[in-house]
Parts: structure tokens; sequence; C-alpha cells
């Protein structure tokens, strides 16, 4: 096992000044928007009692999830991009591998389950009160929160303790599992198909999951007799379906290719999409656009300035989490110099 406590060099796109240019500022948009627009789900969500539901339920899930995701990697990124040393710690790069995995897992599950949520309410309205119990709906997020922290710490315990031999110059914008299996010295074979089976699990049947509920739904909808009301579910489901298929799209060419194939411009392409765009849009596709989220805010105008300063607050304490891999790594170094210190008899 290699348990060297230096650093990793995160190469990105830094042999591409312009497009890196580009890429901050995209990313510093997204990152903006993301976080107002989470705020906004989570805070209206959680004071009006008419969105106390399943589906404001799993969307306030999802909306906390993808703040702490964009947040697990974006910071550290913009520095990168701002810095001619563009480096990461040893015990930086596993927690930011660790919780960026873990919350790219709980998505997957979380959409599948809101998927499930909005078949149960379309087509079987009679039942959906019962179906979509209160315990029903805490155990699911339990679940997809708790069996995705799991396989993270499994995949991350694998992809670090393989040897390395020196090499530290990872080709990707954050530490990744397929980026760092690159820098392995010794036959994978075992950490891919590992990593294969995990992704089916998480990527593959989820999805299934979704096009069977999705499949239908627009069945569902196909006998709704007014052509406008027709229009409207179809919409809907086709913009949600348009993130699902860009979320899991993009993963699936990422995870479910052999890591000695991966290539570094596409894959750091591919993984902003998952990273950065998709939990940029949820906000906009599930909840802004629907007239419940605009009726609540019209019941509490006093919510807005209290949603501007808190999407402040993400924004400067995230502005300071690019130091939380250097505090992670002093932590870690201490702990070991603590355990490994010969006591005197």
């Amino acid at each position: 096992m290699n348990c060297s406590l230096g650093e990793f060099i995160l190469l990105g796109v830094s042999d591409r000044p312009q497009l890196e240019l580009l890429l901050f500022v995209l990313i510093l948009i997204s990152y903006s928007m993301t976080l107002l627009g989470n705020t906004t789900i989570i805070m209206v969500s959680w004071l009006d009692p008419h969105l106390h539901t399943p589906m404001y339920f799993f969307l306030s899930n999802l909306s906390f999830l993808d703040l702490c995701y964009t947040t697990s990697v974006g910071p550290q990124m913009l520095l990168n991009f701002h810095s001619s040393h563009k480096s990461i710690s040893w015990a930086g790069c596993v927690a930011q591998l660790y919780i960026s995995l873990s919350l790219g897992c709980t998505e997957c599950l979380l959409l599948a389950i809101m998927a499930y949520d909005r078949y149960a309410a379309i087509c079987q309205p009679l039942r959906y009160t019962h179906i979509m119990s209160r315990r029903l709906c805490l155990q699911l997020a339990a679940t997809a929160w708790l069996c995705s922290f799991g396989n993270s710490m499994l995949q991350t315990i694998l992809t670090l303790r393989l040897p390395r031999c020196g090499r530290n110059q990872i080709k990707h914008l954050f530490c990744e599992v397929p980026a760092l299996l690159k820098l392995a010295c010794v036959d994978i074979s075992a950490n891919e198909a590992e990593l294969l089976a995990s992704a089916v699990i998480f990527l593959l049947v989820p999805l299934g999951l979704i096009l069977v509920s999705y499949g239908y739904i627009g069945a569902a909808v196909l006998k709704i007799r007014s052509s406008k009301g027709r229009l409207k579910a179809f919409n809907t489901c086709a913009s949600h379906l348009a993130v699902v298929s860009l979320f899991y799209g993009t993963g699936i060419s990422m995870y479910l290719q052999p890591p000695s194939s991966y290539s570094q411009h596409r894959g750091t392409m591919v993984s902003l999409f998952y990273t950065m765009v998709t939990p940029m849009l949820n906000p906009l596709i599930y909840t802004l656009r629907n007239k419940e989220v605009h009726r609540a805010l019209q019941r509490k105008p006093f919510l807005l300035p209290f949603i501007s300063l808190a999407t402040i607050f993400f924004i400067l304490l995230s502005s300071h989490l690019s130091k939380f891999p250097l505090l992670v790594s002093f932590v870690f170094e201490f702990k070991l110099t603590e355990d490994f210190t010969v006591k005197p008899s």
C-alpha cells in the first residue's frame, strides 16, 4: 500500500490557458446559480407547509445533495484555474474523492426514487398518500445515502491503496476514480471489474427504473383527454428526461469504459456535466418552473432577501473550502505522528 502523504498535481486543462480562463468564468457562473437555485428550494420547501409532500421532501434532498456535490469539487477547481501551482494534498484528494463519489452515487439513486414518486402520483393517484407514506420516504432516502457512502468507502480504499511508483500528476480537474487508476503501476483489472459492477448498480439499474417509470407515466398521459393537459404533461416529462439523460449519459460514458482507455480531455469535459451543469439545471427543471413554488414565494415574499443572504454565505463559505484539504492533511499527518511516536517506557 502506498502511504505517501505528498501531494497530487491536477493538470486539468493547464496546457490550454484560454480554455482554462473560459472554464473559470463558466464554472463560477454555474456554481453561483447552483447555490442560488438549490438554496431557494430548500428554504421554500422547509418553511411552506403546503410543500411538505413526498415530492418536495425528495427535491429538498436533491437540492442539499447538489449543494454539497458542487462544493466538493467547484472551489478547488476555481482555485486551481486561478493558480499556477495546481496541487491538492494527499488527504485532500482522499476527502474529495470520497465525498464527490458518495454524493454522485446518492444522486443516481435519488433520481430513480423521484421517478417512482412521480409514477405513484400520476398512475396511482388514489393510493398515492398510502404508497408514499412518510416512513417509506425516510427509508428510501436513508437507503440511498447509506448505500452510496458505503460503496464510495470501498471504491476509495481500493483506488488509493494501489501503488503509484511516484506518479502524482492527475490528468483531470479533480480527484476521480478513473483518473487515479491511470496512475497505478500495477495490474488494475480487478479494480476495473469492481468499478464496472458498481457502475451497473448505481447507473444502469436506476436508469432502467427511471425509464420504466416514465414509460408508465407516458401511457397514463396519453389517456388525458385534454390536448392542453397532454402537452403540459409531456413538456414536463421531456424536461425531466433531458436532465436525467444528461446526468446518466455523461456518468455512463465516464464509468462504463475501462480506465485504461480513459482520455484526459474527453473525461475532463464529460465530468463537468454531472458535477457542475446538472446540479445547476435541476432546480430550474424540477422546481423553479413549478407554479406551487411560485405561489409559495408569493405567500412568503420575505424569503427572497434571506435566500440572497444564504447564497452569499455559501459563496463566501465555499471560497474558504479550498483550505479544507490542507486542514484535513494537517489533522491526518498529526494523527499519524501521534500514533507512530514511540513513547518512553
